[in-house]
C-alpha cells in the first residue's frame, strides 16, 4: 500500500475538453499523458516524484480504457531501458524517476537511447531533488542532458506550464528523433492550480500493432559503425531540428523584454522564486507585471543562441539565474555573447551564491545587488547603531556615559538549541535491530558497518551512531567488498528489501557469493519500500490484484548460493537479534553471512489497521489495544531505555519521589504497543519498571466485572499497605 492514496483524486482524470481541471501538479501531469496519447508509461519511485508513481498505480482502470501499459519497474535503469520500444515504433512512452541518484542508475540506458535516437516520442519526466528539502548529495540532472544530448525541460511551477510542457516535450522529441527530460522540481510537482482540460487521446498506433508488426532498422542500434554516425547525427541533424522547433514554438518566454536596457535570464523553475524577489523589491507585482525583462528559459537545454542574442541586444547588462553547480548555463551564455560580440555585461555566480538553493531570501540579496549595481534600486540605508539597554543597577554603579555596551551572545542558536535529527517512526520495526547491534557492541567491540539508503539510514544518527558510508540504494553489500579480509572482525553491511530487489541480489549478495566473501549482510525486510512511500515490492506479504508479491527474500539468497542464512521474524525480540547477530558475526564456517530480520513497516501497518479499528469501534465492536508504560516508581531514571531504542514515544517527567530529584521514563500517549522499549530493556537487563497494559474499547460484560473485581483487590490490598505505613510511621 501507498504511503497516499489517490483514488478519488485520478476521478478528476476523466475529465474532459473545456472542462476546469484543479489538482496537484503530479495530477496534471498524469492527465497530460492521457491527452498526448501516449502508450506505455513506466518508472521507479521516489520523492519528489513517487505521488507520480502512486497516482499512475490507482489510474490503471483509466489506463487500460486507452490501451495504456503502466510498470512498477524494478529500477530507474529498468524504466529508462523500457523507452527502447519508441526507437523504431510511432508510440509515445515516459518514464519517471527521483533525480539525481535515479538518473545515475539509468545513465546508461539514457545513453544508449539518446545515441540511437527515437521515432516515438520518449519523454523522462525527473523529479529533481535538489537543495534543502533534499535526502541526496547535491547534483543537478544538467550535466546528464548535456552528456547524452537529451533535451531538458525546465517548466514555470504552474498547472498551465507543466501540462503544456508535456505535450510539447513529445512533438520536440518526435521533431528531433531525440529523448527529452523534462525536469520537475519540488515546488512544481506539489504545486496546485488548475488548468483547462483536454479530451484524453488513445494511441493511433498501438502496442499490439507494434507486436504483430515488427520492425528493425539496424543504424539505430548503438554499434560501430552506425554509434559512430549516431554523434554526426546529434550535432547536424536532430540539434538543428530541436532549435527550430523551440523557436517556432516559443517554448521559452519573454517578459516586458524592452522595458529596461538590464535585464534577467532564468531557467522556468527558478521563475516563481525570481518573481517574488523582484516584487519584494517592488520591481513586479504578484501577477507577473514585470519592469525588469525576463527571459525564461523553459528549455534548459540546448540554449537558443538567436533568443539569447536578440533579449541581450541594447541591454547594458543581463543577470543569469542558475541554480547550482556547475554553471552550465551562465559559460554557456557568457561563450554566446563573446562570439557575438556583445558587449553586455554577463552577471550570474558573481551576485548570486556559487552553489545551494536559491531560496527567495538568496534571489532577493542577488537580484537586490544587481540592481543596485545598475541604479534600478537605491542603496539600502546603513542602519543605525542600536543603543544596548542596560540594566538599573549597572547604571546605578557605574554611570550612564561610563556603561560598556553589553557583549554579544558568545554561542550560535545551534549551540543553545538542541538539534531534531530524522529518526525512526513510533513502533518502527528497525530501531530494535540496530538496539541488539548496539549490545552486541559492548561484548564483540564496534565493526565496520557500510550503511544504505533507506530508513535504516537514521541509524548513523543518534542514539545509535551506526554506520561508516552509503554508496546508493542497494549497494551497502557492494560497500564492504573491499573490506574481505582476513581479522579478527567481519564486516557488517545493511541493506533495504526495496534495494534488494532494486539492485541489491547481484551487486551485493551474488557478488558476495561470486568472491567469497566471509562478512555479514542484514537486510532488513518490512514488507514495503517504505522509504519511498510504501509501495509494494516482491517480496510483500500483501495481495495486490495487479504484481506479483508473496517471493521471499530467503529463497532468492539461497538461489544464488548463500549457504549460512537465517530469517528473524520478529524483529521486536532484541534478545534473539542480539543472538543471531552474535551468532553471525562468530560463527566459524566460512562464506558470506544473510541475516534477514522480518517485520512491517509500522507506519504502514497503522495506515491499515486504524481506519478497521475506528469502523470496529464505531459499530460497537470489542477492541483491544496493547500499550506501554513505565512505573514511576521503580524507574531508576537511568534513561537507558532512551538511549538503546529512541523511540519518540519514550519521554521523561518530574520524579514522584520527593527525595530523587533525577526524572523518570515514561511513555507518551502516541505509543502504538510494539513493546520495543520493554524488550530493549530486558535484553540489556537495565531495569523491571516497564509494564504492558491493555486499552480495551466497548468492554463486554465480563470485561467490566473482571475491572470491577481487580480495582476491589488493588484497593483492599493499597488500604492495608497504607495501614502497615501509619503504624511505623512514628
Amino acid at each position: 500500500m501507498a504511503e497516499r492514496s489517490f483514488v478519488e483524486e485520478v476521478k478528476k482524470l476523466r475529465l474532459t475538453g473545456g472542462e476546469v481541471f484543479r489538482g496537484e501538479g503530479i495530477l496534471a501531469v498524469t492527465k497530460a499523458l492521457l491527452e498526448s496519447g501516449v502508450s506505455y508509461v513506466a518508472g521507479y519511485q521516489g520523492a519528489p516524484i513517487s505521488h507520480l508513481m502512486d497516482v499512475l498505480a490507482d489510474a490503471q482502470d483509466i489506463l487500460a480504457d486507452h490501451g495504456i501499459r503502466f510498470e512498477n519497474s524494478a529500477s530507474e535503469a529498468t524504466a529508462a531501458a523500457t523507452l527502447a520500444a519508441s526507437v523504431n515504433y510511432p508510440l509515445r512512452g515516459a518514464v519517471t524517476f527521483k533525480a539525481t541518484v535515479g538518473t545515475n542508475v539509468a545513465s546508461d540506458a539514457l545513453a544508449n537511447l539518446a545515441s540511437g535516437g527515437v521515432t516515438g516520442g520518449a519523454l523522462i519526466i525527473v523529479g529533481e531533488d535538489y537543495g534543502e528539502g533534499s535526502s541526496i548529495m547535491q547534483e543537478r540532472s544538467h550535466a546528464f542532458a548535456m552528456k547524452s544530448q537529451i533535451w531538458l525541460l525546465d517548466p514555470r511551477p504552474n498547472l498551465p506550464s507543466i501540462v503544456d510542457a508535456v505535450k510539447q516535450g513529445f512533438d520536440l522529441s518526435e521533431a528531433s528523433n531525440t529523448p527529452v527530460m523534462l525536469q520537475l522540481r519540488i515546488r512544481a510537482c506539489h504545486v496546485h492550480g488548475h488548468f483547462i482540460a483536454g479530451d484524453n487521446k488513445r494511441a493511433k498506433f498501438t502496442l499490439k500493432d507494434a507486436l504483430e508488426n515488427p520492425q528493425r532498422d539496424v543504424s539505430r542500434i548503438v554499434l560501430p559503425p552506425a554509434s559512430f554516425v549516431h554523434e554526426q547525427e546529434k550535432v547536424k541533424d536532430r540539434w538543428p531540428a530541436a532549435v527550430r522547433f523551440i523557436e517556432e514554438r516559443q517554448l521559452n518566454e519573454f517578459f516586458s523584454a524592452d522595458a529596461d536596457d538590464i535585464g534577467i535570464i532564468v531557467q522556468g523553475g527558478s521563475y516563481n522564486t525570481l518573481l517574488r524577489a523582484l516584487e519584494r523589491l517592488g520591481l513586479a507585482d504578484v501577477y507577473g507585471e514585470t519592469r525588469v525583462p525576463l527571459y525564461v528559459m523553459n528549455v534548459a537545454y540546448p540554449v537558443i543562441e538567436s533568443e539569447v542574442i536578440r533579449f541581450c541586444e541594447g541591454k547594458r547588462a543581463v543577470l543569469i539565474v542558475e541554480e547550482g553547480q556547475p554553471n552550465f548555463v551562465e559559460q554557456n551564455l557568457a561563450t554566446i555573447l563573446r562570439q557575438a560580440g556583445s558587449t553586455t555585461a554577463l552577471h550570474g555566480k558573481d551576485m548570486l551564491p556559487v552553489a545551494g538553493e536559491y531560496t527567495t531570501l538568496e534571489l532577493l540579496k542577488g537580484t537586490r545587488t544587481f540592481c543596485e549595481r545598475y541604479e534600478r534600486l537605491a542603496p539600502l540605508p546603513v542602519p543605525a547603531p542600536v543603543r544596548k539597554v542596560i540594566p538599573l543597577k549597572e547604571v546605578a554603579a557605574i554611570g550612564v556615559d561610563d556603561a560598556p555596551e553589553p557583549a554579544l551572545p558568545s554561542s550560535a542558536l545551534g549551540d543553545v538549541v538542541h538539534s531534531r535529527p530524522p529518526g525512526f517512526c513510533t513502533g518502527c520495526p528497525e530501531r530494535p535491530i540496530f538496539s541488539a547491534m548496539k549490545l552486541v557492541e559492548r561484548e564483540l567491540g564496534a565493526h565496520h558497518v557500510s550503511a544504505d539508503i533507506g530508513c535504516h539510514l537514521f541509524s548513523i544518527l543518534p542514539p545509535f551512531n551506526i554506520g561508516n558510508t552509503t554508496m546508493g540504494y542497494g549497494l551497502g553489500g557492494a560497500g564492504a567488498s573491499a573490506l574481505n579480509a582476513p581479522a579478527g572482525k567481519r564486516a557488517i553491511s545493511m541493506m533495504g528489501d526495496g534495494g534488494f530487489w532494486h539492485n541489491g541480489l547481484t551487486s551485493g549478495v551474488a557478488n558476495a557469493v561470486f568472491n567469497k566473501s566471509d562478512n555479514l549482510t542484514i537486510i532488513v525486510d518490512n514488507n514495503y519500500t517504505s522509504a519511498t512511500g510504501g509501495q509494494d515490492i516482491l517480496s510483500s506479504t500483501a495481495v495486490n490484484k495487479t504484481r506479483s508479491t508473496g517471493h521471499e527474500i530467503e529463497r532468492a539468497v539461497r538461489g544464488v548460493g548463500v549457504e549460512w542464512v537465517k530469517t528473524m521474524r520478529r524483529t521486536y525480540d532484541v534478545a534473539g537479534m542480539r543472538d543471531a547477530l552474535k551468532d553471525a558475526l562468530t560463527t566459524t564456517k566460512k562464506g558470506p553471512k544473510v541475516l534477514i530480520a522480518q517485520s512491517e513497516c509500522m507506519l504502514n501497518k497503522q495506515r491499515r489497521e486504524k481506519p478497521l479499528v475506528r469502523k470496529a469501534i464505531a459499530d460497537g465492536k470489542r477492541m483491544v489495544r496493547d500499550k506501554f508504560g513505565v512505573d514511576a516508581d521503580t524507574c531508576t531514571g537511568d534513561h537507558s531505555c532512551i538511549r538503546l531504542s529512541g523511540c519518540p514515544s519514550l519521554s521523561i517527567k518530574p520524579n514522584p519521589d520527593p527525595l530523587r530529584v533525577d526524572p523518570v521514563a515514561t511513555v507518551l500517549d502516541s505509543c502504538v504497543g510494539c513493546g520495543n522499549c520493554g524488550d530493549v530493556s530486558h535484553a540489556a537487563v537495565l531495569c523491571p519498571s516497564f509494564y504492558k497494559a491493555q486499552v480495551v474499547s466497548n468492554p463486554t460484560a465480563w470485561d467490566r466485572f473482571r475491572q470491577r473485581v481487580r480495582t476491589a483487590v488493588i484497593g483492599w490490598m493499597q488500604r492495608g499497605d497504607a495501614r502497615r505505613r501509619d503504624a511505623y510511621a512514628f
